[in-house]
């Protein structure tokens, strides 16, 4: 039986002893009703994992101590996927929980013209990704950054490959065909529910974006964006 994982900031060294947050013993301890000498594994969502033995367990509170400490590399290039905030939020939150599990690297909610909802709960956010993040038994946690601008996003892209996706009718290729998994890094733009406008997809153009296309279905904003994590991760 494959040993349940927990988020810690910092990964113990070996032989070191912690104490678990009471959100994680709680779990451990009363959910899991785990005991002293039961093992777990610890990340920090870095690459680090720590599997580790419970050496005190109370209710809301557990030690443990690290037997063995191993760094494990991410796999697969450095994937970004840039994403309108959408109105409602069970769907962002949708998005966020399976980009974490495919393992895409960082997310970036981005304000367009035609977004609605403005309101970013990134707290929130990001214990779903770390929730996502120890469901899969990973160990590398996306980086969930500020939302931003449109402009400050496409100013600020550094990645090797980068690619906008829209539905407007002109000359676009399948994201599919373009993507080249041997570059280090790539980012993908994805526009909100009313797709982004002429003057942003020609600000993309300037900036190098390649414009591309997800399939011949008009997709909503979260599975635009599961259908690209998935073409970083799997192609």
């Amino acid at each position: 039986m494959d040993l349940p994982f927990f988020f810690v900031p910092k990964t113990p060294e070996v032989n070191e002893e912690v104490l678990l947050d009471e959100d994680n013993a709680r779990h451990a301890v009363q959910a899991l009703r785990m005991t002293e000498g039961r093992r777990l594994r610890l990340t920090d969502g870095k690459g680090q994992l720590a599997e580790a033995e419970i050496t005190e367990a109370r209710k809301k509170y557990c030690r443990v101590r690290a037997l063995d400490v191993q760094f494990i590399p991410r796999q697969g290039s450095l994937a970004t996927i840039a994403i309108s905030l959408v109105k409602n939020s069970s769907r962002f939150e949708w998005f966020l929980e399976k980009a974490s599990e495919l393992g895409i690297a960082s997310i970036i909610p981005i304000l367009c013209e035609r977004t609605e909802k403005q309101h970013f709960r990134r707290e929130r956010y990001i214990n779903i990704c770390i929730s996502a993040m120890l469901q899969s038994q990973q160990v590398w946690l996306p980086e969930l950054l500020p939302a931003s601008s449109f402009v400050t996003v496409i100013s600020e892209a550094a990645q090797e490959q980068k690619f906008i996706a829209h539905c407007m009718e002109e000359k676009r290729r399948n994201l599919s065909d373009l993507f080249n998994n041997a570059l280090a890094s790539h980012i993908i733009l994805i526009g909100p529910e009313g797709d982004f406008t002429p003057s942003e997809l020609r600000q993309a153009a300037e900036r190098r974006f390649d414009a591309v296309s997800l399939g011949n279905s008009r997709l909503r904003t979260e599975t635009a964006g599961m259908v690209a994590a998935t073409i970083f991760r799997v192609f």
